[in-house]
């Protein structure tokens, strides 16, 4: 699991492989990942929007803008938890994604959040 904090906001990632959905003859890797943002600081806060940038080890990389996350702009009390699961997928069997969250601040103050760097990786492909 990756972990970053940014202005008290600290945001932890998983990656697994999902087989079951994954081409590997037709290079159609497909990964999902869960995501834990948890509010340490004094003040809220809401995710507005997010930026991807996914790399695979073809040299392909592929940047993802959008507002929220799984269709909401969760807000976090200080000391609030915020989970989902997403997923992306990959023409190759290895890659990274990491990216920024645009939060706000009940004043109206804007900044970004890092979302540490991740592996996805086909279990055993490195060793």
């Amino acid at each position: 699991m990756e972990t970053a904090i940014t202005e008290g906001v600290e945001v932890s990632v998983e990656s697994f492989y999902l087989p079951d959905h994954s081409v590997p003859e037709e290079d159609r890797y497909v990964y999902a990942y869960r995501i834990r943002l948890k509010n340490r600081s004094s003040r809220t806060v809401q995710l507005l929007r997010r930026h991807w940038i996914i790399s695979d080890s073809t040299g392909e990389v592929n940047e993802v803008k959008g507002d929220g996350v799984v269709g909401e702009q969760p807000v976090l009390e200080p000391g609030g938890e915020y989970e989902y699961t997403s997923g992306s997928h990959l023409k190759s069997p290895i890659g990274t994604m990491h990216g920024t969250y645009q939060m706000a601040t009940p004043s109206g103050g804007l900044f970004d959040v890092t979302i540490p760097c991740f592996s996805l990786e086909v279990p055993g492909v490195l060793n």
